[in-house]
């Protein structure tokens, strides 16, 4: 109970020095320390009255020659052995992304800098290649997004999901595709000549129907609408849909879960995942900002019910734990996804990506 107190009391301490409007069209609404930076900088005026305001920033792309693009997947619970995200930081702006701390490792905010300081692995292909032809590799599916969203608005000008897609598509690499965004349609025909192949899947995060809610949590986003459009032509095109329902945030999403497997499943999507929101390292600060501006008439109840989900706390770090919950609310969540999924035939097939067609190009045969 008292570690709790003081988190409030943080928070609060937190909030209590933001005087600047509400920022629309951004998530975040200012730059949470970042735990790696010991020092930091303020701007007063003469009266020592923190009152000037900061223009919305422009979105910065910062471009670089990254070292690697893929990345061996340690957690327990997620779904993927390896991953690959040719942007860091994404300018989607979803309050709740569980990304945003691993922005603080480049030097950034977790905050409004995840969102407006984007960057850019402009060799990201030439490493992918590089990757696969290691003589050692087996052709393990790769995901596409495994922390940042592929297809954010950075993708229509750099084009670099599209040139990796293009390399898995040369080595027969299978791939899995994770988005938010209607962008991933500009590749259809690329994604279609690899789902004749079997070697590509995607799925589209649905967390909500309320227009309202999408542009105040994930304000940056494809409309819910537009995401259906997405999976039904994908799938009309032969590629494999599924829909990501994450996160359930209890009192504000959790009771849609039943209307997103529906209509998912009438627009052509064969399987589901979910996750329970945590808020762990600055995501903490973030989204209790973010939520008691947004709505403060009952912002009380879904913080207390977040906290009842993980054992007192909102960032549960446990392993097999943290990314369903606990308890009663979480049970429930649990039970409606285990029920509807069945309802609706998701997830019904035994399904996997085709790796035996894996080859590097010029070489005769393939890997196995």
């Amino acid at each position: 109970m008292q570690q709790l107190k003081q988190d409030h009391h943080k928070i609060s301490s937190v909030e209590q020095e933001e005087k600047t409007q509400y920022k629309f069209g951004r998530g975040a609404q200012f730059n949470y320390k970042n735990k790696f930076i010991k020092n930091e900088s303020t701007r007063e005026n003469t009266e020592a009255v923190d009152d000037w305001e900061e223009p919305d920033v422009p979105t910065q792309f910062i471009e670089q020659q990254s070292r690697t693009i893929v990345n061996k997947v340690e957690s327990k619970d997620v779904g993927m052995g390896y991953s690959m995200n040719p942007y860091a930081g994404c300018e989607h702006g979803c309050i709740y992304c569980y990304a945003r701390n691993v922005h603080e490792y480049w030097g950034y905010s977790a905050g409004l800098d995840f969102e407006q300081k984007i960057i850019v692995k402009k060799n990201a292909a030439q490493l992918l290649r590089k990757f696969l032809l290691n003589p050692k590799w087996d052709a393990t599916p790769i995901m596409l997004s495994g922390n940042t969203d592929c297809y954010q608005p950075a993708e229509k000008k750099f084009r670099l999901t599209r040139s990796l897609l293009e390399v898995c598509n040369e080595f027969n690499q299978p791939v899995g595709i994770l988005t938010k965004n209607s962008g991933i349609l500009r590749d259809k025909d690329l994604l279609q000549e690899m789902g004749k192949k079997n070697i590509v899947s995607a799925m589209v995060s649905i967390t909500s129907f309320n227009e309202e809610l999408r542009r105040m949590m994930e304000p940056r986003t494809t409309t819910a609408k537009q995401k259906l459009k997405v999976i039904e032509e994908l799938s009309k095109s032969g590629v494999r849909m599924g829909i990501m329902m994450g996160p359930m945030i209890p009192g504000l999403n959790e009771h849609e879960m039943q209307r997103i497997m529906k209509a998912a499943a009438d627009h052509g999507a064969t399987f589901t995942a979910y996750t329970f929101i945590r808020l762990n390292g600055a995501i903490k600060f973030l989204f209790h900002d973010w939520l008691y501006k947004n709505f403060p008439n009952h912002a009380d109840k879904v913080w207390h019910l977040i906290e009842q989900s993980h054992d007192g706390k909102v960032n549960d770090s446990r392993w097999g734990v943290r990314m369903r919950g606990e308890g009663s609310i979480a049970q429930m969540v649990a039970q409606q996804y285990k029920k509807y999924g069945k309802l609706y035939n998701m997830n019904a097939e035994e399904w996997s990506l085709d790796r035996t067609l894996f080859r590097v190009p010029g070489r005769q045969g393939k890997l196995f």
